[in-house]
C-alpha cells in the first residue's frame, strides 16, 4: 500500500467515524443504488424515464373525494422521489423502511419530484 492509498484510507475512516447515523445510511444508499445502475434521484429530470433504488422513508394514504391516492416518499441517499399510486388505498409491502426498485416517468408537483404509478419491484429484506 502505497504512502498516498494509507492516508485516504486513514481520511475514510476518520470522515466515517465522525459521520452521523443519517449520513453514513444515505452513503450506502447510494453506494447500491450506483451498483445497480439505477439513477440518482439528485438527478432525475421532468420527462425523464428513470429507474430508481432506494428506501420507502413514508407511506401515506390520502382520501380524496374523486380519486383515493397512496403515496411513499423513496429516499436513495441523495434525493427523494415521491411515488404515487391513483386509486390505490394499500399496496401489500409498500411499507416505510423496505427497499423498492422503481421504474417511471417523472413529473414535478409542487417543486417535488413525482412517479405516477411507477413499476416496482420489492427488495429482498437485508
Amino acid at each position: 500500500m502505497t504512502t498516498g492509498q494509507r492516508e485516504s484510507t486513514i481520511k475514510r475512516f476518520l470522515r466515517r467515524l465522525a459521520a452521523s447515523d443519517a449520513e453514513l445510511e444515505a452513503e450506502d444508499l447510494q453506494r447500491e443504488s450506483a451498483e445497480s445502475g439505477c439513477t440518482p434521484a439528485r438527478t432525475c429530470a421532468r420527462g425523464q424515464l428513470v429507474t430508481v433504488s432506494g428506501r420507502l422513508r413514508t407511506v401515506v394514504y390520502t382520501p380524496r373525494t374523486n380519486l383515493p391516492t397512496l403515496e411513499a416518499d423513496l429516499f436513495d441517499g441523495s434525493d427523494v422521489v415521491t411515488l404515487v399510486w391513483l386509486g390505490r388505498r394499500h399496496i401489500a409491502g409498500i411499507e416505510p423502511g423496505r427497499m423498492l426498485t422503481v421504474r417511471g416517468r417523472v413529473a414535478v408537483r409542487d417543486d417535488r419530484k413525482v412517479i405516477y404509478n411507477p413499476y416496482y419491484e420489492l427488495e429482498t429484506p437485508r
